[in-house]
């Protein structure tokens, strides 16, 4: 039978079952589409990475016999529509079944239920072969809990995938080795160059301007150091596991000023676009791990295993269980507008001049940067979290809306009221000077509380702690916090609470 097959941009997954054998009769049809360009404005180098991806993607499978109609961005036959580009391609085709495999996004898993209702031909959809959750396995877990834990997700996934677990007990003796993996990194030991490409991509820039593609940030056309095809996400995976996995646990939550990625494996894109799968990532690394007992700490091998099959695994399950009202969240009712330096990454605030600026020039931030700094400066300043969801969904390489979302209007804004987290992640400046160099060469001082030469940060925490105190009454985990707050000195609050609306009101002053 003549068989259809759509492929989605972040479904290059070239160990898919449907790959296995070469078929004649089946087609498989990729698109680059405005559709997807223009639902929120990219960064440019996420544009451009998912073009590179998608085209070695089909060029790899292409060699291998298998039939692809591939379609540029600037391809006059391109229709630029995901129905159009199916319809036309069923009827070029002759195709007599249509298949795809089940999006990760809720937009495109709606719009391609409803075009396969209007089709004549018969249809199919299969799994993505790339979690080691089903879609709602997550809330199935959770089925008449009160709480969505993270915690014991994580215990169940180990157990159930037998990961790092020796006879039915934590390897180690320890399921979580959190409380190690919040060194300051203050320049030992050396951090080794990142494993980057410098490859030139001129030609695709040139592609995603003919095509009037509405960009923002910044590109070197001749020095693009993300991996794009599968030999490259394999090489920084293998030169994680080589020369970073070491000392990854320990400054997970550092940040520094000269250090843009630390040891940081930066296998995110590779694996939202499904070009390497988590099991293929933690086998990884728990097989370099076991050939080097002794040379590597359990709690820097933990750390990154419970990030992905933990963390990840429990975001993409709150987002199938709770979508699509989850996408309109906004429990703690703020409604700022975002600043104009998140656009330009001009502000006098050290801490947040080099992470929003670094996500600007390099689309990558680490997640301490995107929750405690970036995050932080939203929540505190109270900004809309729609405004907040678009701009963290555009500007990183690596955000799909099923991990952006649930990790920015989550984890970092608490506008679903704490169905992620327990309680809001703010902090003061004292955090930041804590795990970064940030503070050291600030125009403002982390240890003053008011004054013009105080850091932002103090003002806008306890100031957000009085406003939003209707929202923490009954929250357990917010009680010491509100107590400190009802001790605090009326007179000295009056004059945070002045200075925090002077921020919230020209935060680009700041």
């Amino acid at each position: 039978m003549k068989t259809l097959r759509l492929i989605l941009g972040d479904q290059l997954n070239q160990k898919h079952s449907w790959f296995q054998t070469v078929d004649d009769d089946i087609t498989y049809v990729m698109a680059e589409m405005r559709q997807e360009t223009d639902y929120v404005k990219h960064h440019i180098q996420k544009v451009t990475a998912f073009f590179l991806a998608m085209r070695n993607f089909s060029e790899d499978l292409s060699a291998k016999g298998h039939q692809f109609i591939y379609l540029n961005i600037t391809d006059k036959k391109n229709p630029q529509d995901l129905e159009k580009v199916i319809t036309k391609y069923i009827k070029e085709t002759k195709a007599e079944k249509f298949e795809y495999q089940l999006p990760d996004e809720f937009r495109l898993d709606d719009q391609l239920k409803e075009i396969c209702k209007n089709l004549a031909v018969e249809t199919n959809v299969v799994d993505t072969e790339h979690f080691y959750t089903e879609r709602y396995e997550l809330k199935n877990f959770f089925q008449g809990k009160k709480q969505l834990i993270m915690e014991s997700f994580y215990r169940m996934m180990r157990k159930k995938h037998d990961i790092m677990m020796v006879n039915g007990q934590p390897d180690g003796g320890k399921w979580n080795y959190d409380q190690s993996n919040r060194k300051k990194w203050k320049g030992t030991p050396e951090i080794p160059q990142e494993r980057a490409f410098r490859k030139d991509v001129s030609a695709v820039l040139e592609e995603i301007k003919a095509a009037d593609v509405e960009t923002f940030g910044e590109i070197e056309p001749q020095n693009f150091s993300w991996p794009t095809s599968r030999a490259e996400c394999l090489s920084v995976l293998n030169y994680f596991c080589e020369k970073l996995l070491v000392h990854f646990g320990d400054y997970q939550d550092a940040m520094h000023t000269n250090e843009k990625y630390l040891f940081h494996s930066r296998v995110s894109f590779a694996m939202n676009a499904k070009i390497l799968s988590p099991k293929e990532v933690i086998d990884t690394v728990l097989e370099h791990y076991y050939e080097h007992t002794g040379e590597i700490d359990i709690s820097q091998v933990e750390g990154f295993v419970r990030q992905i099959l933990g963390w990840r695994e429990y975001m993409r399950g709150i987002y199938w269980k709770e979508m699509p009202a989850y996408s309109n969240l906004n429990k703690l009712e703020n409604h700022n507008p975002l600043p104009d330096f998140f656009w330009t990454g001009n502000t006098k605030m050290n801490c947040l001049k080099h992470a929003v600026g670094q996500s600007l020039t390099d689309a990558y931030a680490h997640h301490i940067q995107r929750l405690m700094i970036i995050g932080n400066y939203a929540l505190l300043t109270q900004i809309d979290p729609d405004k907040v969801d678009e701009w963290y969904l555009g500007v990183y390489i690596d955000a799909i809306e099923w991990v952006e979302i649930t990790n920015t209007r989550g984890m970092s804004q608490f506008a679903d009221g704490g169905i992620v987290a327990t309680k809001p992640y703010v902090s003061s400046g004292n955090y930041i000077n804590k795990m970064s160099n940030y503070c050291g060469d600030c125009v403002y001082k982390h240890t003053q509380k008011t004054g013009e030469n105080a850091c932002p940060f103090n003002a806008l925490y306890w100031n957000f702690l009085d406003e939003k105190k209707a929202h923490f009454k009954n929250n357990n985990r917010m009680a010491m916090m509100m107590n400190l707050l009802n001790k605090k000195d009326k007179t000295e609050l009056k004059e945070l609470q002045d200075r925090a609306q002077k921020i919230i009101a020209h935060p680009d002053q700041f």
